[in-house]
């Protein structure tokens, strides 16, 4: 971002492969709706992956060393949530996974947050070794024999290692403090502190402590009817452990200090672009909405995505974004059609490259986007089928080019043929290398860059 030269995953575009495909490969038509993945995520180490899908379970891939490159095997599988119902409210809640968290290791066991819309737990994943009785009075531990008849000849039962297998066990539940669906939930600097933000309101929390939150945003309207935007998303600061930031659907970003109040209403800095009033129509407020905010891991930028763009915000500079990024501008003149099949209202996530020095997001016909935050490079790739055969798309485009596109085309697909229903929502970056997990409806990929 400081015009330095790049060193970016983007600066050598040719040599991005696809490196594995998880789940299953059949049609579209045949996927099951609890198999859809909804959030993915690797550990601080890059070592471990976790999903989450509408069918509550998290499904944990570790790193095979045994393999050249970047490639990952499965770990283990286990139910997080389970569909509940609100009697109160009549209400059904889903056991679809938001959003997964992983704690810093301390030890040799793995703590994940993963949360449904109203409930959050906190997992711990560990090796448990299985051991059997190998001896005993009536055998020697491969064939019986006889009783001892002389307390001298009694012996005690020993135990031999059987096998290892991985447990997953959750050490707390932070329930009932949520009246709206839970969007997001971030993990504190300081190892201790994560918040949870819904429609309407974030959450403090300590890790050791489930029964009691604190309330540090409320946005909600003492007159519900004069409701006029709901928060996003929210996340705390990489390195300071005061600030945190959440996002509306008005197309704001707020940074807040809690050393300032207990209770965060009164903003610290704000970050908003006017629109044009001359591009102004009904669709204005559902495309400016936010769907998704990440810090840099320097605390220095922020990356947010609304349904067409992607902005790059300096925090030390509020007013207006230093970059912005169209990602499928092509679609401004389709928002009538997006708006009928409620593809509008679609949520795609964004993320940074461990280094800082490019971003990623996803868009229609399994399609996703890597580009550089220095320059106009933009890669696209597809994680479907076609991956398969390491096919590439738009790779290295030149500066002002909009990946060599012809008219009425984009990114190879023509517009009007484009699938609404395979979109990349969900995606993860490697947090040393350029690697990356892709979640495409019931399947992760991952991407890397050969070395």
């Amino acid at each position: 971002m400081d015009g330095e030269p790049s060193t970016s995953a983007t600066s050598n575009a040719n040599n991005w492969r696809f490196a594995q495909c998880f789940g299953d490969k059949g049609e579209v038509d045949d996927i099951t709706e609890a198999d859809i993945i909804s959030t993915v995520e690797f550990d601080h180490t890059g070592d471990y992956l976790a999903t989450g899908d509408k069918g509550g379970r998290v499904v944990l891939f570790e790193r095979n060393d045994s393999k050249k490159g970047c490639e990952y095997k499965f770990y283990t599988e286990f139910q997080s949530h389970e569909p509940e119902f609100d009697y109160l409210k009549s209400l059904e809640i889903e056991e679809k996974i938001n959003r997964i968290k992983w704690c810093k290791r301390q030890n040799s066991a793995h703590f994940l947050l993963s949360t449904n819309d109203k409930t959050i737990k906190l997992w711990k994943v560990f090796e448990k070794s299985l051991k059997v009785v190998s001896e005993n009075n009536l055998t020697d531990g491969t064939r019986p024999v006889p009783p001892p008849t002389i307390s001298t000849n009694l012996r005690l039962p020993r135990m031999t290692q059987h096998d290892t297998i991985v447990a997953a066990v959750p050490r707390k539940v932070y329930a009932n403090a949520h009246a709206y669906h839970i969007n997001s939930i971030s993990i504190n600097s300081d190892g201790e502190t994560y918040i949870s933000a819904d429609d309407l309101r974030v959450n403090l929390w300590n890790l050791n402590i489930s029964d009691q939150s604190f309330n540090i945003v409320d946005i909600k309207p003492a007159n519900m009817e004069e409701l006029t935007e709901v928060i996003t998303a929210a996340e705390f600061h990489p390195i300071h452990c005061n600030l945190f930031m959440y996002s509306s659907s008005k197309g704001t970003i707020k940074l807040a200090d809690m050393r300032e109040s207990a209770l965060c209403d009164r903003h610290a800095k704000l970050f908003e672009e006017e629109d044009d009033p001359s591009n102004r129509s009904f669709f204005s407020e559902i495309i400016s909405s936010i769907s998704d905010v990440k810090f840099s891991k320097d605390g220095r930028y922020i990356l947010s995505r609304d349904y067409l763009s992607l902005k790059i915000w300096d925090v030390n500079m509020d007013r207006g974004p230093v970059k912005t990024i169209q990602i499928h501008d092509h679609l401004r003149g389709k928002l009538c059609d997006l708006y009928e099949n409620d593809c509008i209202f679609d949520k795609f996530e964004c993320t940074w490259s461990g280094d800082g020095q490019s971003v990623l997001t996803g868009s229609y016909q399994n399609y996703f986007h890597i580009y550089d935050v220095n320059t106009t490079n933009d890669i696209v790739l597809q994680a479907d089928k076609s991956a398969f055969k390491a096919k590439k798309i738009g790779a290295g485009a030149k500066p002002g080019m909009k990946n060599g596109a012809k008219p009425g085309v984009k990114d190879g697909v023509n517009i009007d043929a484009m699938d609404f229903n395979k979109k990349i929502l969900h995606g993860s970056w490697h947090p040393r290398e350029n690697t990356i997990a892709i979640a495409a409806t019931n399947n992760l990929f991952i991407f890397a860059v050969d070395r």
